[in-house]
C-alpha cells in the first residue's frame, strides 16, 4: 500500500499547524492500493525517538475497507460517524495528539496504515498494543509515511 499526505512528503518536516506548536489537529492521509478483499482499515502514528520509548500518537481502526483517505482534523471522539474508533495515545487521550518533542534531536513520526482481512470488534480507546494483537494474522497489505519534528 501507499500512504502519502498532502501536508507534507516522506521524510519531510511535519507543519506545524498539526504539532503541539499549532493547532494540534491530524494531518491528512491518503492510501492507495489496498487489496479487494479488505475488510477495514486501520493507522497508527508513533515516535520511535521517544526518550522513553515508542510513543503512540494515534490510534484509529475500524474505518470502512471503502475508504481511501482520513481528511486532516479528524474529531478527537472515541467513535466517527463512519463507525471507525479511535483508541488511547500515549498522552492517555483518544483521537490524534500530534508531535510535541523535547528539545533537541530530530525525531520521527512514522504513520502506517493497515489493510485487514476483518473488522477489529475492539473497544473504542483501546491502547495500540490491544490493535496490533487484535491485527495479528488479519494484515493483508500495509504502507508507511515518515514525518519529521525538532524542537
Amino acid at each position: 500500500m501507499r500512504l502519502t499526505s498532502a501536508a507534507f512528503a516522506d521524510g519531510q518536516d511535519i507543519p506545524d499547524k498539526y504539532t503541539c506548536h499549532g493547532q494540534d489537529i491530524s494531518p491528512p492521509l491518503q492510501w492507495s492500493d489496498a487489496p479487494a478483499q479488505s475488510k477495514s482499515i486501520a493507522v497508527t502514528c508513533e515516535d520511535p525517538d521517544a526518550p522513553s520509548g515508542t510513543f503512540t500518537h494515534w490510534v484509529i481502526f475500524d474505518v470502512p475497507a471503502t475508504a481511501t483517505k482520513l481528511s486532516g482534523n479528524v474529531s478527537k471522539t472515541a467513535t466517527l460517524p463512519d463507525g471507525s474508533k479511535q483508541g488511547k495515545n500515549s498522552f492517555g487521550n483518544v483521537g490524534y495528539n500530534g508531535p510535541c518533542p523535547p528539545s533537541g534531536k530530530m525525531h520521527h513520526y512514522i504513520f502506517k496504515v493497515y489493510a485487514l482481512d476483518t473488522a477489529v470488534t475492539l473497544d473504542p480507546g483501546v491502547a495500540k498494543e490491544d490493535l496490533v494483537n487484535a491485527m495479528n494474522d488479519h494484515i493483508l497489505a500495509q504502507g508507511q509515511l515518515t514525518g519529521t519534528c525538532q524542537d
